[in-house]
């Protein structure tokens, strides 16, 4: 246990919210968390294995939840500025010595990365490859998600899962929301477990006064088609507010969106995701954000709480932990792990 752990008064207050959307309703992870929430559905034995390299690995190996090292920046927001601040990392082998020695369950990023060093790392932790990606040289930039390589590829490199993206809301949804659906089925047939980047993309979702991309009921609805599509995990934005579709006026609502089971607090924002998750049949794992420093720390484990007294299942965090030298990085990861280890922080 992790009862040492080191909170600030601002964290400290997170452990006191009790949610509007009663903790029994959901379900919780735990060390039997596969056992209760996939084996009665129609994973495959081979499917079940692969979360279950994941789920015991690291650790957090055993616990229910899960700490993911994902470096896809390199694509997704060019390589010099997700990889200036501390260039060793344009080494890839870097990257999966970081999520190595950084404890984590599994590793998620390119193609590239693990064909040039699959068979040095593809047994000492479970890969997670990200098939999609938003290539970012394109001008003028757009949002779109497109297939770097197949489920078969991904296979061949000793993956564990895969992993992809779909920007709900955008033009191009649709198409990936085909694509994804039938790679997730290819990758499920081959046994592999997979994991989806809920993102919302649509400029019309950001105003003057608020960004809706991290709505509640937004990223909410994402998640719920996310699980739909056959994700096993899903990775979405920590929430920031609600309301986007009563502001925007689009969509459905229902005034219980917003008062009973939702407030403005995080931890309450965050469990209208979990819920949406099946009610946490299939696992939430909220991003880590972006690195803005001396303030990492704390911003890592603020995320982690809310996610973890929500009901979620973990962080996949990365820049935070790249974009620094090796050791502080290994260290924070650790520290966010910790968060789930420690005994005091329990479901909202």
């Amino acid at each position: 246990m992790a009862d040492f752990l080191s909170l600030s008064p601002e964290n400290e207050a997170l452990l006191t919210h009790q949610c509007v959307v009663n903790k029994d309703l959901l379900h919780a992870p735990g060390p039997d968390f596969l056992d209760r929430c996939f084996v009665p559905g129609s994973r495959s034995a081979q499917v079940l294995r692969s979360l279950g390299a994941i789920y015991g690995h690291g650790r957090l190996g055993g616990t229910g939840y899960v700490s993911i090292l994902p470096v896809d920046q390199g694509i997704e927001h060019t390589a010099g500025s997700a990889f200036g601040p501390n260039p060793m990392y344009f080494d890839p082998e870097n990257i999966l010595r970081l999520a190595v020695e950084g404890g984590c369950n599994a590793v998620a990023t390119t193609f590239g990365t693990f064909g040039t060093l699959a068979r040095k790392y593809a047994h000492k932790i479970p890969f997670l490859v990200k098939i999609n990606h938003n290539e970012l040289l394109t001008y003028p930039n757009k949002f779109d998600q497109i297939m770097f390589g197949s489920v078969r590829q991904a296979w061949d490199l000793g993956a564990t899962a895969v992993g992809a993206t779909v920007y709900f809301g955008s033009a191009e949804s649709n198409r990936q929301i085909t694509e994804v659906a039938a790679a997730f089925e290819e990758a499920h047939a081959l046994g592999l477990a997979t994991v989806l980047w809920c993102y919302t993309r649509n400029n019309a979702f950001k105003t003057t006064d608020k960004d809706f991309h991290v709505a509640a009921d937004l990223t909410g609805q994402a998640n719920h088609l996310g699980v739909t599509m056959g994700a096993d995990i899903i990775k979405q934005k920590l929430p920031e507010n609600n309301g986007g579709f009563s502001t925007l006026k689009f969509g459905k609502t229902f005034p219980a969106m917003y008062d009973t089971l939702s407030t403005d607090h995080p931890i309450d924002l965050t469990r209208y995701q979990v819920l949406n998750c099946y009610a946490g049949r299939i696992g939430l794992i909220n991003s880590g954000g972006e690195s803005h420093g001396a303030t990492d720390r704390e911003e890592a484990i603020r995320t982690a709480i809310i996610n973890k007294r929500a009901g979620g299942q973990g962080l996949i965090s990365g820049r935070k932990a790249f974009q620094r030298p090796f050791a502080e990085g290994v260290a924070l990861l650790n520290a966010i792990q910790d968060v789930y280890l420690d005994g005091r922080i329990t479901l909202a």
